[in-house]
């Protein structure tokens, strides 16, 4: 049976729509490593900010933090909590990644999305090149901030936005592997996957958190939130930052537009990494829609081999792990099933 075609505008209404039906559970399922990522750096800063306007009454009244030595180790012990939580919850986001990839085909069944686990841990199983496909894109994103690179980046952005999908649905590519894949599917899809990537873009980077910053506003949260980040704000050496900035006729700074903008920051930063499965819904659709437009010459030489694929002996392992756990037997089924589609 053909597989109906889908426009972009048909695919972005209907991530949005398979999002928000499951807006509870993601929300759920994103929280710790969203707002894990937040409370660790901000226990790393309420800490090293106690303990260094403290450090001097500390010198004075016991001898033993009068050792440098001393002093560096107290404040790398005091950071290590909330950096802790902070990679943590950071790793679990980066997961997030492929996971919510692995949950599309439920969603697109059932409309609804479960087996957190399974599909979490068929990420993590494949750490290795999973980290090193990261690695791939954190070099990417650092060219990209060259301004001589940005023009071509800006392109192979696009070509390259699929990778996250590949590695998901074809376990058997390399990290280098999922780059050359996702050109080719991109290969004559360039505008449309440009049109996509700003529809998705706008919605989740800008008008969503727009609308939330804005109604924080008129309910005056931001208000409260700045108040009290203003006592630590005030803290820091405002007045010899502006008079370096008179020097350079730049404005000065404010107190409470810094605590404001801090806290607005924030407010964006959390909203945006929410919407992340909109996004992995977006662009998983994306590659069901582009895998079935290419030739399947690959495809059909795999069929043809008597060997087991990757991605089966992935399952296979998967399956022996949970099997002593107290999980519904055909989770891992459920979470890497795919149509069989001729």
């Amino acid at each position: 049976m053909t597989k109906k075609s889908k426009t972009p505008l048909g695919i972005f209404t209907e991530s949005i729509g398979l999002y928000f039906s499951n807006f509870d559970k993601f929300v759920k399922y994103m929280s710790f490593p969203v707002l894990g990522q937040i409370g660790g750096l901000l226990l790393v800063f309420i800490l090293v900010f106690f303990y260094a306007k403290y450090m001097p009454y500390l010198m004075q009244k016991v001898s033993f933090f009068d050792n440098f030595s001393v002093l560096v180790l107290c404040a790398i012990l005091i950071t290590l909590p909330g950096l802790i939580i902070f990679i943590k919850a950071f790793w679990e986001y980066l997961v997030a990644y492929g996971a919510v990839n692995s949950m599309l085909e439920n969603m697109l069944k059932s409309g609804k999305v479960y087996d957190f686990d399974a599909h979490t841990e068929l990420i993590k199983r494949r750490t290795i090149p999973f980290v090193g496909l990261w690695l791939l894109f954190g070099i990417f994103s650092l060219l990209s901030v060259i301004p001589i690179f940005w023009i071509p980046c800006g392109v192979l952005a696009v070509f390259f936005v699929l990778i996250f999908q590949v590695f998901t649905y074809e376990p058997e590519e390399s990290p280098i592997g999922c780059a050359r894949r996702s050109l080719i599917l991109i290969k004559g899809h360039f505008a449309s996957t440009f049109m996509l990537m700003a529809l998705i873009g706008a919605l989740t980077y800008i008008f969503v958190p727009q609308i939330v910053n804005s109604i924080f506003e008129i309910t005056k949260i931001t208000g409260f939130l700045s108040g009290f980040v203003s006592n630590f704000v005030t803290e820091l050496p405002i007045v010899e930052i502006n008079d370096y900035l008179m020097t350079l006729h730049l404005p000065l700074l404010k107190v409470d537009e810094v605590s404001k903008f801090t806290v607005t920051t924030f407010i964006t930063q959390i909203f945006i990494q929410y919407t992340l499965p909109m996004r992995s819904i977006l662009w998983g659709m994306w590659y069901r829609e582009l895998n079935g437009s290419i030739p399947q010459q690959t495809v059909e030489k795999k069929k043809s081999s008597k060997s087991k694929r990757p991605s089966e002996k992935l399952m296979e392992a998967s399956r022996k792990k949970y099997s002593t756990k107290k999980l519904d037997k055909n989770i891992l089924r459920r979470a890497m099933e795919k149509d069989d589609e001729d």
